[in-house]
């Protein structure tokens, strides 16, 4: 399989789970925050702005991907790892548990990033035949 094709995979993976979590904090699915000991009210607006945030991330990253600006996508596969490295550290923060925030947010933060850098890797290839500077 071509590097192009990992990544397309891994991509569109990406942002398929990403729509599903934003939807599952809008929608009434009872979803929870993983290793959160105290899960915020329903009143707090807390899975809201979760929910929205992850859908405004999930679209950006599905736009470029099938627009084909493959090198924005890979920029903002990077900037997107940021979120689940937040929600790490918001667990750990708030005394949640340890194995959920490396285990969930943190391998997630990690799949994200290597995805943008693989992405990232596939675009930065030069062609062979270009002209050396004299």
């Amino acid at each position: 399989m071509s590097l192009k094709k990992l990544n397309t995979v891994l991509a569109t993976a990406v942002v398929l789970f990403t729509l599903y979590l934003g939807l599952s904090f809008l929608l009434p699915l009872e979803t929870s925050f993983p290793g959160l000991p105290n899960w915020p009210s329903g009143d707090s607006g807390f899975p809201i702005v979760k929910g929205s945030r992850e859908i405004a991330m999930g679209l950006a990253m599905g736009i470029l991907l099938v627009m084909g600006h493959r090198r924005a996508l890979g920029w903002v596969l990077l900037m997107v790892a940021v979120a689940p490295f937040g929600d790490m550290v918001n667990v750990l923060a708030h005394h949640g548990s340890t194995a959920a925030a490396l285990g969930i947010h943190g391998l997630t933060a990690a799949l994200i990033a290597v995805t943008g850098l693989l992405t990232l890797r596939e675009t930065s290839t030069t062609p062979a035949t270009a002209a050396q500077p004299a």
